[in-house]
């Protein structure tokens, strides 16, 4: 390789650790992350990482760690409010993907991340407590220095700015970055509807690696496990398998068409009354699970979150700086999408800068020109509801339920749903397979 540029990258989450990960297997090794927060600890709920993202983290050596920290997913089941059955598909390996599917909690997965960065970058390159406040490169263009602030402490920071070949900011869809190059965007897109989440450890249900997604547009339930747990017997000894499962209840709050896309203020931190939203899901019953009973009531806590996108934006390079994830793409949750996209972007951008280290200027613009069009399509795809589009069919033609569903809307238009959105999202399986069989060498590097 010709001589190592310094990469920094602002942001720690799952788009930032990816990036790293991506471009120190590529050959890099001078990288330093920055991140607002103080410490970084197991927070959150559940995601989903698609099989086309999973195959970037097997060649990154990392399905391992995948397979004992999350779950690999085997279907995926719609169902109306009445409990109806739309579609059930396989997923993962069970419909034929070379890679599985996973479903993980987000926390754990981000740490699982971080201890790969640790171990392979090392841990002195993450810095704690250094949020992204501005930029500049030199007059020769060929350096840029990002300078960074402490958010909660006056207390000195180790690094209060840094220089180096290329700035990635992957700092979240609250993106300072973005904030500087689109001042005028104001705070991020509000549908209307907003998200209660919580986890719940209870017996598995149908595969024991089932999602379900119920409901419709306006009033959604999904349920899913995220890991797998054991818990003792009243003689503290024996063990029962349970399944740690994580639950979304979704409610629209804003009329559809509201001028006001403002997002209501929220803490996502701060545990929230489940009487908020569980009245309307009182009856609720899908796959064999109860809503209220089984999901809603034995959980602990419950969070809100307002479910929020961003406008696609017509450029994310600006000389030696670029935009990553929810910084450049911000969507809402549909499809099993959002950090499936941030791992696909940490590759294709590593790989750009590989190729291009004479002009990174020029190589920051050609990983914008592959993805920035491809996620734009996704934004919008996902606000018309993207695959759970087949949850508003079913509600449309037949809101008091059916005994078949293809008496309501034909197969062909069903399949049609998924398919579309698979392709359009990059995880259609010939292509994901396609892949797998072409970088079973980069896999291969990582075996003991």
């Amino acid at each position: 390789m010709p001589t190592q540029p310094r990469i920094l990258i602002a942001g720690a989450g799952i788009g930032g650790l990816s990036t790293a990960l991506a471009l120190h297997a590529a050959g890099h090794t001078d990288i330093h992350i920055f991140e607002a927060a103080t410490s970084l600890t197991t927070l959150g709920v559940g995601i989903n990482v698609q099989p086309s993202a999973v195959l970037i983290l097997r060649n990154l050596g990392l399905l391992p760690q995948l397979e004992r920290t999350g779950v690999a997913t085997q279907e995926l089941n719609y169902y109306n409010r009445h409990g109806d059955s739309i579609v059930s598909e396989p997923r993962g390996v069970v419909a034929g993907y070379a890679v599985p599917q996973f479903s993980v909690h987000r926390g754990e997965f981000q740490m699982l991340l971080l201890e790969a960065v640790k171990e392979r970058i090392g841990a002195e390159r993450v810095h704690l407590g250094h949020a992204l406040s501005s930029w500049e490169e030199n007059t020769q263009g060929d350096a840029i220095t990002a300078h960074f602030v402490r958010r909660s402490s006056t207390r000195q920071l180790t690094h209060p700015n840094m220089s180096g070949a290329v700035l990635i900011a992957a700092d979240g869809i609250n993106s300072t970055a973005r904030r500087v190059l689109y001042p005028t965007e104001g705070p991020p897109r509000f549908s209307g509807r907003i998200l209660w989440r919580g986890c719940t450890v209870r017996d598995p249900y149908l595969t024991g690696a089932s999602m379900i997604w119920a409901g419709h547009a306006d009033q959604k339930f999904i349920a899913y496990p995220i890991g797998r747990r054991e818990q003792k017997g009243d003689d503290g000894v024996t063990t029962t398998p349970k399944s740690l499962v994580n639950w979304i209840a979704e409610l629209r709050v804003r009329k559809e068409g509201d001028p006001d896309l403002t997002p209501p203020p929220t803490d996502w931190t701060r545990p929230v009354d489940k009487s908020t939203f569980q009245g309307p899901f009182a009856g609720w019953t899908c796959g064999g699970l109860r809503m209220m009973e089984d999901l809603i009531e034995p959980t602990e806590q419950v969070f809100e979150f307002p479910m929020c996108d961003r406008d696609p934006v017509d450029r994310w390079s600006f000389g030696r700086m670029t935009l990553l994830g929810d910084a450049a793409h911000a969507m809402y949750p549909i499809g099993s999408n959002g950090a499936s996209q941030a791992i696909i972007d940490a590759e294709t951008l590593a790989n750009c800068i590989s190729e291009g280290l004479n002009d990174l200027p020029a190589a920051l613009k050609k990983y914008e020109t592959i993805r920035l069009p491809a996620t734009a399509k996704i934004v919008m795809a996902n606000r018309a509801n993207g695959p759970d589009h087949v949850l508003q069919l079913a509600e449309e033609r037949a809101p008091d339920g059916f005994k078949n569903i293809y008496d309501v809307v034909p197969k062909e238009e069903l399949e049609a749903v998924g398919a579309t959105y698979k392709a359009l999202a990059g995880f259609d399986k010939d292509n994901v397979n396609k892949k797998a069989k072409e970088t079973e060498h980069m896999a291969a590097r990582w075996a003991c």
